[in-house]
Order: structure tokens, then C-alpha cells, then sequence
């Protein structure tokens, strides 16, 4: 059984047990995350495909921790022109683990 979920701009799609590093939560250490917004939930009969959302399905997950991504650097460059402008960028995240489909 899985489901496809959308959460912080982007689409996911999980199982029981899958971990996953998402867009950052405000959700501490250890806590209990639910995300409603379910667009299909595959069961042992076929695909359940919500228009847009499958109404009375949700995701429980667990938040296991919050971090930084790798640096990202961005040079913005000019040629002849002596315009050089460096700057690094660090996507904060948030790392969780599924525990329950409610379909």
C-alpha cells in the first residue's frame, strides 16, 4: 500500500516505513506530523485517485530531526566589467518518517 502526498510545493510518494527529507516543518523533534493533502492511495484492489484530494485519507509521520541541505553557491559574473558577486545558500529540511496510511 502506498499513497502519493503533497507537502511544502511538492509531491511524494510514500509507504509505511519510507523515510523522507521534506521541505522544513514547524514540528519539534519526536512529534507526530499528519499531512491531509492525499492525492491517490493504492490498495490491494487498484488506485484511488482523489479529484484532487482523496477525501478521508491521511499520512501520519514522525519528525526524526531538522537540518541544512549541502551549500549551494551562487557566482553571479560580468565580463569587462569587474561585477563578481558570490553568495551560498544552505535548503533547511526536515527529516520524517511514515508511519501510518489511513485510507
Amino acid at each position: 500500500m502506498y499513497a502519493i502526498i503533497e507537502t511544502g510545493g511538492k509531491q511524494y510518494r510514500v509507504q509505511e516505513g519510507d523515510v523522507l527529507y521534506i521541505e522544513k516543518l514547524n514540528a519539534g523533534d519526536g512529534e507526530s506530523v499528519t499531512f491531509d493533502r492525499v492525492l491517490a492511495v493504492s490498495k490491494g484492489d487498484g488506485l484511488v485517485a482523489g479529484a484532487p484530494l482523496v477525501s478521508g485519507a491521511s499520512v501520519t509521520a514522525k519528525v526524526e530531526k531538522h537540518g541544512k541541505g549541502e551549500k549551494v553557491v551562487v557566482f553571479k559574473y560580468k565580463a569587462k566589467k569587474n561585477y563578481r558577486k558570490k553568495q551560498g545558500h544552505r535548503q533547511p529540511y526536515t527529516k520524517v518518517t511514515i508511519e501510518k496510511i489511513q485510507a
